[in-house]
């Protein structure tokens, strides 16, 4: 722990995602105090505000700073409201795949022979498909068996489970490796000598051990979710239009573009592109740091 807070104090790069993370995440979270207006409560909505342009500008409203959209909701709001559905897809989606692929590498790694072949072809031949096209995918193989009055209610959880089935074999096939390396140890040929059952030192003995890679693959995997998340929301099957993420909004903000009201887009572009920036900065901060041969 403290060199991890020696190498944070010394890398100027890291200090900044972490304050730019902290910002877009506080932001996010403290929305519903911090925004200056509530986007998705229809009553306020004025439509004569619609397409006002950043306060900067001439026209522009001095109640919105970042200027209105099409039905005159507040692009900062708007921002703070989206990036809170697109963290929490995101890390939802992350922490599904985590222990989904955490799960089937260690007994993988740890059972070995059928069971690990079976996993490994699975992971082999789902590694031969884009991520974009797993999830899209598996949302529109749910979106066909479940009823149709029910998708903008369940549509949030079937994109994390369909963004999470598309990223678990990384940390199937890297706790896998781990895994394989850790269950010829002492350690683990003392569990088994005193007739500890293979669960109890799968998850007391060998998991603890192969964690530190995994938590470097989840930091850098938050930002791949939101990128997953924000293009099947601009394709149009993500989150539903009443509860927009950052995709959602730069989707709306694309069709009028080529108008002049670029605001609409650019923002919430500028939005996601910090987000996922400072998250990956972070992310590569953080396997350097745990690289012994890089200290």
């Amino acid at each position: 722990m403290n060199d991890l807070a020696y190498s944070f104090r010394r890398s100027p790069v890291a200090i900044a995602a972490a304050a730019l993370t902290v910002i877009c995440v506080g932001g996010a979270l403290l929305a519903p105090w911090l925004a200056p207006h509530n986007p998705f409560d229809a009553a306020s909505l004025d439509l004569n505000n619609a397409f006002a342009p950043p306060a900067w500008v001439a026209l522009g409203a001095a109640g919105h700073p970042l200027g209105t959209d099409d039905q005159g909701r507040d692009i900062l709001s708007t921002i703070m409201y989206g990036a809170r559905i697109s963290l929490g897809v995101g890390a939802a989606a992350v922490l599904f795949a985590l222990v989904l692929g955490v799960t089937l590498g260690l007994l993988s790694g740890y059972l070995g022979g059928r069971i690990d072949a079976f996993i490994m072809r699975i992971a082999d031949i789902q590694l031969s498909f884009p991520a974009i096209l797993i999830a899209l995918l598996v949302d529109g193989v749910a979106r066909v068996a479940l009823p149709a009055e029910s998708h903008d209610e369940i549509a949030i959880p079937v994109l994390i489970v369909a963004i999470g089935i598309s990223g678990w074999v990384q940390y199937a096939r890297t706790v896998r490796g781990s895994t394989l390396v850790e269950k010829n140890k002492e350690y683990v040929q003392a569990a088994r000598v005193i007739g500890r059952p293979p669960l109890a030192i799968m998850l007391r003995h060998v998991l603890p051990n192969v964690m530190g890679p995994v938590l470097v693959i989840a930091t850098i995997h938050i930002a791949t979710a939101i990128i997953t998340e924000a293009t099947l929301s601009f394709l149009g099957v993500g989150v539903p239009p009443t509860r927009p993420s950052l995709g959602t909004l730069i989707r709306i903000g694309n069709e009028f573009l080529l108008s002049g009201e670029w605001w609409i887009t650019v923002f919430p572009g500028i939005a996601l592109v910090t987000l996922v920036l400072s998250v990956n900065l972070l992310g590569d901060w953080l396997r350097d740091a745990l690289n012994p041969k890089l200290r």
